[in-house]
């Protein structure tokens, strides 16, 4: 296989790759750094020895995300307030769409190492347990065993009907426009009444430093906010669907870019997702050209 073969087999496979490492780690970064290391290793390896190239570069990708989370669940156990992943976009198409939300994700968080990329190899990106069992150097047997023990903990997470995409989006403004104009009111009649509210300041800008639980509590925080929007207004970017979620992108306070991510079930928003990390949100699409224009 020469360079240009090379190249392109890597290239058809790389957003699936970048995909499964963003599943894993709950970070951009984090992934393109995996897939660019397996790119390296991919040029590096004998090909007399691999008979499928995407069961080979999975594993490869794989491997190295179980070492990274070795790392990276030390940094978690420090991080400062709740932990969310970075808010990533969903193509308009929906060819690489699946059904792993962002309350998913956070509950990946809580799985072995082991049974997160069983369950994301089985389950979501439908490989067979004997080519897992390759992946993570288990037996099928034990790879079965992962994924059924992953799905029993993330049972509640699974999102149990999708919202359609306009119809998530219409609530999101109706949402927006009632936090950002202090119609609190009409807020309170889109929340149920156990909605939570976590927000990722990480440590660098202010957010609660616990998740908000209740009606009440997250009234309280919204009437606290109305207050601040109407001495600065909050600047709407723009509606997005963040991790299989309605919500929106905004700057707050002038400076602060900020993802808003709303799960919804019944017609009610069941909890608020809220990224405000800007380590988090380097890449968020149109803020560069929303900053220009201000």
């Amino acid at each position: 296989m020469n360079e240009i073969a090379l190249s392109t087999t890597f290239a058809d496979q790389r957003p699936g790759l970048v995909r499964l490492a963003y599943r894993m780690l709950g970070s951009i970064a984090d992934a393109e750094d995996v897939v660019h290391d397996a790119w390296l290793r991919w040029l590096a390896a004998d090909r007399s020895m691999v008979e499928e190239p995407a069961a080979y570069l999975r594993t490869i990708v794989t491997r190295l995300c179980l070492n990274e989370l070795k790392s990276t669940r030390r940094l978690r156990e420090t991080y400062i307030g709740p932990w969310l992943p970075d808010p990533i976009f969903d193509p308009d198409d929906g060819e690489a769409a699946d059904d792993i939300t962002l309350p998913l994700m956070i509950a990946l968080e809580r799985l072995s190492p082991l049974e997160r990329a069983a369950f994301l190899l089985h389950d979501v990106f439908g490989l067979k347990f004997e080519a897992v069992a390759e992946a993570i150097g288990r037996e099928a047997a034990t790879c079965r065993k992962l994924a059924s023990r992953a799905r029993t903990h993330i049972h509640d997470a699974r999102p149990r009907f999708t919202i359609p995409r306009e119809e998530g989006l219409r609530f999101a403004a109706a949402f927006f426009d009632a936090s950002r104009t202090g119609d609190l009111a009409a807020l309170r009649t889109m929340l149920a009444e156990d909605v939570v509210t976590y927000a990722d300041g990480g440590g660098q800008v202010a957010a609660p430093s616990r998740p908000l639980v209740g009606i009440d509590a997250v009234m309280a925080r919204h009437a606290s906010l109305a207050r601040l929007f109407a001495v600065r207004p909050s600047q709407l970017i723009r509606y997005a669907i963040i991790d299989g979620l309605p919500g929106f992108v905004t700057m707050e306070e002038g400076t602060t870019v900020q993802t808003t991510a709303l799960n919804i079930e019944d017609g009610k928003v069941v909890a608020i997702y809220v990224t405000r990390n800007p380590d988090k949100l380097r890449n968020v699409p149109d803020v560069g050209q929303q900053i220009a224009g201000a």
